[in-house]
């Protein structure tokens, strides 16, 4: 519609059809300004609920036939409810007195009474009253707080169930640290807690450093006190739009919106809207050099960015959509969440933003640039300026036709040398440690859940707060015990009994029988939330399958371990997927098959050096613990989709060139007169990704640094050396099979 709007400027040109023509063309503006405006309107209330459509429970996001998945269902026959435990350490500076263990025996007895913010008190929530425990070496209590899962999943306002009861049991242990004891709540609610805790960053924090700091590179970038605002509010309407349909669509159970996607959602809409408004802001600045109508101006502007931004955000779309073939729903959902935030990016920024640098009508719309406003040449209106000179294109572009000039020197020596150092960075790919990391490595800051863990860690068994559970026939009981037993890592392992056990000396419980299958429960040394227990559950379920076939194994760590294993099926699966799905894009668009090739090749090797300088960072520069599994994935995915980008923008104006110039002298205008933009916008997404590290959180920080810096060595050295060079040594080649009336 603004398109057509815009079109056929001087086929009509009596002064009432002008005026009628220039009052619709102003109406159509305004209309889609309106349009926005109520979207924006809607939107911005999204997101801020955002997170209370959120899903962050991992076992929910494992397929149904993961084994731990499986022996959960049968091991809820065993019990009436599901709990979350809240753990409460209470820890002193030597051993305790029992005037200090008897207090904190009141304080438990008091907790049922304690009152929520809703009016419900601890008493309606918990399973059974909450027990402390003394530890055998006299220096700390343990009270076990069973909360009811399903209820304390529960939303109550803005925050959920387990969230208040969190911070209300620290408000009231902070009452025990007066009597020189000091007081964690720990435990899955505890880490729920601080999870949520640190994720409540994203409305606020998160999207005001991101936009800051595109803000500021706008600004250094067109050097305009208006124009940055206008392209960040085309950046947050984009961003209301997205967050409209992906609120409605996780309330209604379609997809599921974890913290981490939502955080990504954020970024990517605001890099991706900027980076399309880049690239159309750039060819229409340069069309308002050339004729004196803006109208006509914009309309050209449009007919030449549409095709390279209508691809970019294809290809970012497919390669996000191909998410949708992992087993884990928490990346198969970011798939969809974020290929909405593309389309929405890719709309505002092709209608709103034109309406908006338009809205001042022929006499003011080119203030916007002020002070550095384009003006045509000479007075000949809606006409195309004369075909610049290659040494004027140069020389116009600056430090970027120098480059263009010297690439063209030594093509070869440019592009090989530029592949050798990739390949060197690209060998420490396999130092890459991203097997998992503990729940207490999440945090990048001191939390609470994490310093109770290791309170608990000292003085009591781990282990015992979430064991490994094994669901076997009645007849393997006896086997699978030794099993279990027989594993390196394993204190103990008993069945759960019909009735409580007694005290030590009385008759064992016989085990609970459900359907003739028993319930078993394997404690571990390590915590159930340790890299060191999901390794240990790998061998119990070895030792347990060799005894017993159908027994299963779940359990809190080995749904980390199920989570681990399905994120490497999905690299296996997803990987060559993606590539293959961005490689049949690029072939469409640059009609040619080798071209595509060459750029797949570029930026798989420009993956592969960000991996391992990733790999040197983490760990030995900064000493991480490892990496999540899912980490490289979502760094292939980001960096290959959206750094695929800049050879698209890049090389759809070399194509253009190219018809016309020829191959050679086609890479060196193309380099030339898309230097600056690109390296803008990538500069932009590069900025915007790295936003995500103020959130305290290992696996955000990990992938802010690997998208960052992939995005820059795409920008600055695959899209600037390697790919021109390449495409200037190779000629015609380049295009090869259909390239025929493109010469070298």
């Amino acid at each position: 519609m603004m398109l057509s709007m815009l079109s056929n400027e001087s086929s009509r040109t009596s002064p009432s059809h002008g005026r009628r023509r220039g009052l619709l063309r102003g109406l159509v503006t305004l209309g889609v300004i309106l349009v926005w405006f109520a979207i924006g309107g809607l939107g911005g209330a999204a997101v801020g609920s955002l997170s209370e459509v959120q899903e962050n429970d991992a076992a929910a996001f494992l397929p149904e036939q993961a084994e731990s998945t499986r022996a959960g269902e049968l091991a809820r026959e065993f019990s009436d409810q599901s709990t979350l435990p809240a753990l409460l350490v209470v820890e002193g500076d030597g051993p305790l007195d029992p005037g200090q263990i008897g207090e904190v025996q009141a304080f438990a007895d008091r907790l049922p009474a304690l009152e929520l913010e809703d009016g419900r008190t601890l008493g309606d929530l918990v399973v059974q009253p909450p027990v402390a425990i003394p530890s055998e070496d006299g220096e700390a209590v343990l009270v076990t707080i069973a909360l009811d899962a399903d209820t304390a999943n529960e939303q109550v306002g803005e925050e959920r169930t387990v969230n208040v009861v969190v911070a209300e049991l620290r408000d009231a242990a902070a009452d025990l640290e007066t009597d020189g004891l000091e007081a964690w709540v720990t435990g899955p609610a505890g880490s729920i807690a601080d999870l949520v805790e640190a994720f409540a960053g994203i409305d606020g924090i998160l999207l005001l450093v991101a936009l800051g700091v595109v803000f500021v590179i706008l600004v250094l970038v067109y050097r305009s006190p208006s124009l940055p605002f206008t392209v960040l509010l085309t950046s947050l309407f984009g961003l209301s739009g997205a967050a409209l349909v992906v609120y409605h669509l996780a309330d209604a159970g379609v997809l599921v919106l974890n913290g981490q996607s939502q955080g990504i959602l954020f970024i990517l809409v605001v890099g991706a809207a900027t980076d399309y408004s880049l690239l159309l802001v750039a060819r229409y600045r340069e069309e308002l050099r050339r004729v004196t109508s803006v109208h006509t101006a914009m309309r050209r502007a449009l007919r030449a960015s549409i095709e390279p931004i209508a691809a970019s955000a294809g290809t970012v779309i497919a390669g996000l959509l191909c998410l949708l073939l992992s087993d884990l729903s928490s990346n198969s959902s970011l798939g969809p969440v974020a290929a909405i935030g593309i389309v929405a990016a890719f709309v505002a920024a092709l209608t709103l933003l034109p309406a908006l640098l338009l809205a001042g009508g022929q006499r003011f719309a080119r203030l916007i640039f002020w002070p550095r406003v384009p003006r045509p040449a000479d007075d000949a209106p809606d006409t195309e300026a004369h075909d610049e000179t290659l040494e004027e294109v140069e020389a116009r572009s600056g430090v970027w036709g120098r480059v263009s000039r010297g690439i063209a020197a030594h093509p070869r020596r440019v592009w090989v040398s530029t592949a050798a150092l990739l390949l060197v960075a690209a060998a420490f790919v396999p130092t890459f440690r991203a097997e998992g990391t503990s729940e207490s490595d999440v945090f990048l800051t001191q939390v609470e859940s994490v310093a109770g863990q290791e309170a608990l860690a000292r003085h009591f068994d781990a282990g015992q707060v979430q064991p490994i559970t094994v669901v076997a026939q009645e007849g393997d009981l006896d086997a699978v015990l030794e099993a279990a037993l027989g594993v390196d890592g394993v204190e103990d392992a008993a069945a759960v009994g019909d009735a409580p056990a007694g005290p030590p000396g009385d008759e064992p419980v016989p085990p609970r029988v459900v359907d003739g299958r028993v319930l078993v429960e394997v404690v571990t040394a390590a915590a159930s939330d340790s890299q060191e227990a999901t390794e240990v559950v790998r061998d119990v379920r070895t030792a347990v399958h060799d005894v017993a076939d159908d027994a299963l194994v779940g359990g809190a760590a080995a749904e980390r371990l199920d989570t681990q294993e399905t994120s490497t099926r999905d690299l296996t699966v997803i990987v060559p997927t993606v590539l293959g799905v961005i490689l049949l894009v690029l072939i469409g668009l640059l009609r040619s098959v080798l071209a595509p090739v060459l750029l797949m090749v570029a930026n798989v090797l420009s993956f592969g050096a960000t991996l391992g300088i990733g790999a040197i960072v983490f760990n030995h520069v900064f000493d991480m613990p490892g990496a999540d599994a899912v980490v490289p994935l979502y760094a292939f995915v980001f960096l290959v989709a959206l750094g695929i980008d800049y050879s698209i923008f890049l090389m759809t104006r070399v194509r253009e060139e190219s018809l016309r110039h020829g191959t050679r002298e086609g890479v060196r205008r193309g380099l030339a007169v898309t230097g600056g933009v690109i390296t803008s916008a990538g500069v932009v997404l590069a900025a915007t990704f790295s936003a995500l590290a103020v959130l305290p959180l290992l696996f955000l920080a990990q992938l802010a640094f690997l998208v960052a810096l992939g995005v820059l060595i795409d920008t600055l050295v695959v899209r600037t050396l390697l790919v021109p060079g390449l495409v200037h040594d190779l000629g015609r080649a380049s295009w090869w099979p259909w390239g025929t009336r493109i010469r070298d």
